[in-house]
């Protein structure tokens, strides 16, 4: 028999937790301060035209955004460029474009995406419809028009 017996087994003290609340609000004030929600660089000028009534988007991220309008930048010229994030594009590109934008969406959402157009009152309709029908040609038929409420000019 044993000479040195412990009489009963000592537990491990437990951890300390005082601390890890300071930390993860910590780490939440960094990454909400250190992150920087990206905006496209807006290169075209868009004066939308003004309506009686309008509505407002519930879902923003389901929104693909596709700027029509003279470019801000006057060495670009000054006749109508359509412009997809931050490159300016063709009537061509809009099916190329919309396609990328859906395919980084869950295929579960892919039928609610919309389209939204925001022209410039300037732009003549015809571009307007060349852009409409390419998307018709990969039935994104969901389409709105950016807008802004006033009174309307008769």
């Amino acid at each position: 028999m044993s000479k040195f017996r412990k009489e009963g087994k000592k537990e491990s003290p437990g951890i300390n937790t005082s601390a890890l609340p300071d930390i993860v609000f910590m780490l939440l004030f960094f990454f909400m301060v250190a992150t920087k929600m990206r905006d496209p660089k807006v290169m075209v000028k868009t004066s939308v035209p003004v309506v009686s009534e309008v509505e407002k988007i519930v879902k923003k991220s389901w929104i693909n955004h596709i700027l029509v309008g003279p470019p801000t930048d006057p060495s670009k010229g000054d006749a109508p460029r359509i412009q997809f994030d931050d490159k300016f594009g063709s009537v061509d590109e809009v099916q190329q474009f919309i396609t990328l934008k859906k395919n980084e969406h869950p295929e579960a959402i892919r039928d609610y995406l919309t389209t939204a157009i925001k022209a410039d009152r300037s732009v003549k309709m015809g571009l307007i419809q060349d852009i409409k029908q390419e998307l018709r040609k990969i039935n994104s038929l969901k389409l709105l028009y950016s807008a802004s409420e006033g009174e309307v000019e008769e």
